[in-house]
């Protein structure tokens, strides 16, 4: 079908020539990727409950919020974009044919557009949570709840869906893709194209720099405080792990996702056509985000990594911890004498250590 008054916008290919290729992909690849990106998700997700359900730290559990928008978001975008795509391979359907009106091309390219910007939108929502609760403690403590919590997450997918919305009433468009199994947005030298797909791009590397930053901050002042004199003060186990998981989050996020957020937005500045064959490679290599992400809070927990390590030495102890040591420690100090030894011989000593009556007569 060539492009022409008569073709829907979103089969006009006024960016890439579009190839209907469907011998081009694998079934068994898609199929498996999806497999265990959905199953990598809901494991995660069931121990996240089993987490929210005994742990005892509020920030903790405010962590833990994110981590499960996190991963629901995850677990959505590989189930809608796994299932075109492995419907396309099953059936070889033309979209052309089956879809004039372009309803299900635009789904598809509202997907990608907003499972792919959620993780990134969310990432950096956890950054400056974690900023805020490492370097604010007690404004945060009063300021943050549950409630709040789960409506920064809606407020996140509500942003990214008005994103993914906006080619709907003509701020860029969705085109279909080679081979025919999904629908991306247009990159073209026109104004609105050429808008939508730098707003895309830049949303997500404002992210990525954005949690960065906070990130590295957040890091440095965590080691000043665990290192610090006062290190005894707060508990501090929960906060490190929060935070390597968080920093293997934002490193999964950024090489996944800077090489499309980059080609996208060179693309558009420079002009140039774009390059199909790499468009299919930075997005399948986006993907892989959406199946990592599980595996940083499965793998790295602390009872997991007890079990692994059992001698890894921990972040510092609770402030009870500490006072049960320093009293201890105390107790041996004043009483060196009597730790090493027994009841019989304590009673011994300490009756040894009374002074006997004086047998000296006063002077007269």
């Amino acid at each position: 079908m060539n492009a022409s008054n008569n073709t829907p916008l979103c089969y006009a290919n006024t960016s890439t020539p579009y190839m209907y290729a469907p011998d081009m992909g694998k079934i068994y690849f898609s199929a498996s990727f999806s497999a265990l990106g959905l199953t990598s998700n809901l494991i995660a997700f069931i121990v996240l409950i089993k987490s929210c359900q005994q742990t005892k730290s509020r920030s903790r559990s405010f962590f833990l919020i994110f981590l499960a928008g996190l991963v629901v978001t995850d677990f959505m975008g590989l189930l809608v974009t796994g299932s075109f795509v492995i419907s396309f391979y099953i059936t070889w359907v033309d979209w052309r044919q089956f879809d004039p009106t372009c309803h299900f091309c635009n789904f598809m390219g509202m997907s990608m557009v907003f499972y792919g910007l959620c993780p990134l939108l969310l990432g950096a929502t956890m950054a400056v949570e974690r900023f805020v609760g490492i370097n604010c403690p007690f404004a945060r403590s009063t300021n943050i709840t549950k409630g709040r919590t789960v409506s920064m997450v809606l407020m996140v997918w509500f942003f990214a869906g008005c994103i993914s919305l906006l080619p709907l009433i003509g701020f860029g468009s969705y085109h279909i893709q080679t081979p025919g199994s999904w629908c991306f947005l247009n990159i073209s030298p026109e104004r609105h194209d050429w808008a939508f797909s730098l707003l895309f791009s830049f949303v997500g590397l404002i992210c990525i720099a954005v949690s960065f930053l906070l990130n590295t901050v957040s890091l440095v002042t965590l080691i000043k405080v665990c290192c610090g004199p006062d290190r005894n003060q707060r508990r501090r186990d929960h906060e490190v792990e929060m935070m390597v998981q968080l920093i293997l989050i934002m490193t999964i996020a950024t090489v996944c996702w800077c090489p499309l957020l980059v080609f996208i937005a060179q693309t558009a500045l420079s002009g140039s056509p774009m390059n199909v064959r790499y468009l299919l490679i930075w997005i399948r290599f986006a993907t892989w985000n959406q199946i990592l992400d599980p595996w940083v809070y499965i793998l790295f927990r602390r009872s997991v990594l007890k079990r692994l390590y059992p001698r890894i030495d921990l972040p510092q102890r609770s402030i009870m911890t500490s006072y049960a040591s320093f009293s201890e420690n105390m107790r041996r100090f004043t009483r060196p004498s009597l730790g090493n030894l027994s009841s019989h011989d304590k009673e011994n000593v300490e009756k040894s250590n009374v002074a006997p009556p004086s047998t000296v007569k006063p002077s007269a």
